[in-house]
């Protein structure tokens, strides 16, 4: 019987026994399909597992389903494209391919990626591995979950309004949303926000796996500088104080390590009603017919196809004019890092995710989403837990520079009540 251990190494780790000649890499893969017939029947973050899938270097991958991987399915979680299959790979999944990866599948996403909870009418909704009933986050809410639940070593995932770090505060792992376009995209985006990013248990992880994405390396010099960072715990939307709590300990931590941290304002709301008309404008351009869709999406996307171009530059002046005052000014010009909860609500029950776009939608996203505007890279950590569900922080870096965020969370990460935790039903194996 293959070790079950294995499928909760590292990336890191992984890299270095294979290297080392200490783990076979299929013994990784293998771990990770055998967990994945025990668990995925409950958790359902793959919609689709390549049985026969290969590694050189023992690190596997879980590609979100609204990025294609040659020869499987490629559904954007709607019934417009159920039958659709990828004819390519993304690029940086290819060049995960070419770095030994082995390619486990594609996990589910909501409609279009347009939800704040993993459920479409073609798959079964996506489980949070901490707690049965629970939404995963979303879109990336598949990824999320699979890498939480020891399903995969990392997974890539796609932000544009926080669905990277929205699903890792929930599932209790790290992800970072990198600058835009720092990961090749073949997607024609109408929002120019979407970023796609690395799913994963360690930041060291998520360091790997952006390296690969990006076809780039750290330069290896890590800066000791007392760091100067602002710190936003609520806004006008009002947060949950667990969420704020969160905040507070990061706050904390960070000052017990020399650095300083002073309190910013934080007005989301102007983001998103911005948002609002951009988005619409994002699912009315997908080449599919409307009549496919499901009713929730069908409207939004009707109301999109109504818009007009001074409508759509107007909202996102808005909302950019928003997040350039809050995030891309204070990093520009006084502050290092920001730190925010990552969610303004904790994970929730998947019935109770609120309808996109609507209110108790803005104050589940109101700290992510203002990044996404800014044009800046943001990391979610894990945050410890409250009510025995995961709750995350979020670090914001400044512009392109994702492997000096990444060295400051890891600080971060490796302080009391920071860091990944494995949910205790997903522990077991034989």
């Amino acid at each position: 019987m293959i070790e079950a251990s294995a499928r909760w190494l590292s990336a890191v780790e992984i890299t270095r026994q294979v290297g080392a000649r200490e783990l076979d890499p299929q013994d990784v893969v293998q771990a990770h399909l055998d967990a994945i017939d025990r668990f995925d029947p409950r958790v359902h973050a793959y919609i689709h597992v390549d049985r026969n899938a290969r590694s050189t270097s023992g690190v596997t991958l879980a590609v979100k389903d609204s990025q294609p991987v040659k020869g499987m399915p490629y559904t954007y979680g709607t019934a417009s494209w159920k039958d659709r299959i990828a004819e390519q790979d993304a690029v940086p999944v290819a060049r995960a391919r070419s770095a030994g990866m082995a390619i486990l599948g594609k996990t589910n996403v909501p409609e279009l990626a347009a939800s704040i909870g993993t459920s479409n009418t073609l798959f079964p909704p996506t489980q949070n591995p901490w707690r049965q009933g629970i939404t995963p986050g979303g879109s990336s809410g598949g990824s999320g979950a699979a890498v939480a639940a020891g399903l995969a070593t990392v997974a890539i995932g796609g932000d544009t309004g926080g669905s990277i770090r929205i699903p890792a505060s929930c599932c209790g792992v790290v992800g970072l949303r990198p600058t835009p376009d720092r990961v090749p995209s073949e997607e024609v985006d109408v929002t120019v926000l979407q970023s796609r990013g690395p799913m994963t248990r360690t930041v060291a992880d998520a360091r790997l796996l952006f390296s690969v994405m990006t076809a780039t390396q750290p330069d290896g010099a890590k800066s000791q500088r007392r760091k100067l960072v602002g710190m936003a715990l609520t806004s006008p939307l009002g947060a949950d104080p667990a969420c704020q709590d969160a905040c507070r300990r990061a706050a904390a931590a960070l000052e017990s390590a020399g650095h300083e941290v002073e309190e910013i304002e934080w007005n989301p709301e102007p983001v998103a009603q911005g948002y609002g008309v951009v988005r619409r404008a994002g699912m009315a351009s997908f080449p599919a017919d409307l009549a496919t869709f499901g009713a929730g999406i069908q409207q939004l996307a009707a109301e999109g196809r109504n818009l007009t171009a001074m409508d759509y530059f107007h909202a996102f002046e808005l909302a950019t004019d928003a997040a350039n005052k809050a995030v891309a000014v204070p990093l520009q010009t006084r502050y290092d890092f920001l730190i925010t909860p990552t969610l303004g609500l904790l994970p929730m029950p998947i019935e109770k995710v609120p309808a996109f776009l609507g209110d108790e939608w803005a104050r589940h996203i109101q700290f992510v989403l203002p990044v996404s505007f800014a044009r800046v890279p943001a990391v979610s950590i894990p945050a410890g837990l409250h009510d025995g569900l995961p709750v995350g922080v979020q670090v914001v870096g400044q512009f392109a520079l994702e492997y000096a965020l990444l060295d400051f969370a890891e600080q971060l990460e490796n302080m009391p009540g920071f860091g990944f935790q494995r949910p205790p039903d997903m522990e077991g194996f034989a």
